[in-house]
C-alpha cells in the first residue's frame, strides 16, 4: 500500500517523505510539475486543475493514505472536497490534514476540510501546528535582508514556534500507526518566543542588529500585498497577526497535545548563511 503526499516537495512533506523512505514504506509525491528529487516517485497534481485529481491513482492503484496540504487560495474547501471525494471513491481509507493551531473543525480554511473528513467517516488526523520556523525565511527575509527588521502586526504576542521535522514525526505516526492516537493534535515547539525575542536571537547568530518593527494590521496587509500575496489572503494573514498580539498562540501553547524537541535557535544557526538573510545594507 502506498502513501500519497500532496505538496510533496514542500516544507513539511519533504522530511515526511524521507521518514517514509527510510522505513521502506511506498510513497508517491504529488507536485504541480510532477518533478521530484531522486529516489522518489512523482506525479503531476494541481489543486486548481481537477483533470489531475485521478492521475495519482492511475500512477499507483494501491494508494490508501493521503497527506493533505491545502492549496494557496483563500477558498480552499471546494477543490479539497472534490479531491477527497475522488480519493474515497478510489479506496483511500486514511487522511492526514495539515491544518493550524487556531483552526477548529468547522472553522475557516482548513477547518472546513477537517469538518468534512469527520462527516465522511474515514480515518483522519487534522494536524494543528503553531507557526513553522521556516516562516522566518518565507515571510520576513526581504525586510531582514534590506532593513534588518522583522515587520508585522503581532505586537508582543508569543508563539510556540515549531520545526517541520517535529511535524513530520507526528504526521508519520498518524499515517502509519494501526490506530490514530489523536485526531486533532495542537502541536508546538519547546519554547514561546515573541518577534522581539527572535530578533535578539537573530542579532546574536547573524552578527548584526535585527529589530522587530510592529505596524498596524492594515500596514502589514499592504506589506504582504507588495510581496505579491493576493489581497484577500493578505487580509487573513494580518488578522492572524492581530490574534497573535492578543495572545491566541500563547493560549494554544498552554494546551498543546504535542511539544517538539527542535530548537528555534538551532534552526537560525543552521540557516545563518542563507542568501535570503544576507544583508543588503
Amino acid at each position: 500500500m502506498t502513501i500519497l503526499l500532496t505538496g510533496g516537495t514542500g516544507k513539511s512533506a519533504s522530511p515526511l517523505a524521507k521518514l517514509l523512505l527510510n522505513a521502506n514504506i511506498p510513497v508517491l509525491l504529488a507536485t504541480r510539475s510532477g518533478s521530484v528529487p531522486a529516489p522518489f516517485r512523482g506525479v503531476r497534481f494541481d489543486w486548481l486543475d481537477p483533470s489531475t485529481y485521478r492521475l495519482p491513482f492511475e500512477t499507483d492503484s494501491t494508494i490508501d493514505r493521503i497527506y493533505l496540504i491545502a492549496p494557496p487560495v483563500l477558498d480552499m474547501f471546494p477543490p479539497m472536497k472534490a479531491f477527497i471525494d475522488v480519493a474515497i471513491e478510489k479506496g483511500v481509507k486514511r487522511f492526514v490534514l495539515m491544518s493550524a493551531a487556531l483552526l477548529e473543525a468547522g472553522g475557516q480554511a482548513m477547518g472546513k476540510v477537517h469538518e468534512y473528513l469527520h462527516s465522511r467517516e474515514v480515518e483522519y488526523c487534522a494536524l494543528r501546528p503553531s507557526w513553522f520556523f521556516d516562516n522566518l525565511i518565507l515571510h520576513y527575509s526581504d525586510h531582514i535582508r534590506k532593513n534588518n527588521e522583522i515587520v508585522n502586526a503581532a505586537g508582543s504576542g508569543a508563539i510556540g514556534w515549531i520545526s517541520t521535522d517535529d511535524i513530520a514525526d507526528v504526521a508519520f505516526k498518524a499515517l502509519t500507526d494501526p490506530v490514530i492516537a489523536h485526531k486533532n493534535p495542537i502541536m508546538v515547539g519547546p519554547e514561546l518566543f515573541t518577534y522581539a525575542q527572535i530578533a535578539e536571537i537573530m542579532s546574536d547568530v547573524l552578527g548584526r542588529k535585527i529589530t522587530h518593527k510592529n505596524v498596524s494590521a492594515d500596514e502589514f496587509k499592504a506589506v504582504m500585498v507588495e510581496r505579491g500575496m493576493p489581497e484577500d489572503y493578505a487580509a487573513v494573514m494580518s488578522f492572524m497577526d492581530v490574534s497573535i498580539a492578543q495572545g491566541a498562540e500563547e493560549q494554544a501553547f498552554r494546551k498543546a497535545d504535542f511539544v517538539g524537541s527542535r530548537s528555534l535557535r538551532d534552526f537560525i544557526k543552521t540557516h545563518k548563511d542563507a542568501p535570503e538573510w544576507k544583508s543588503a545594507m
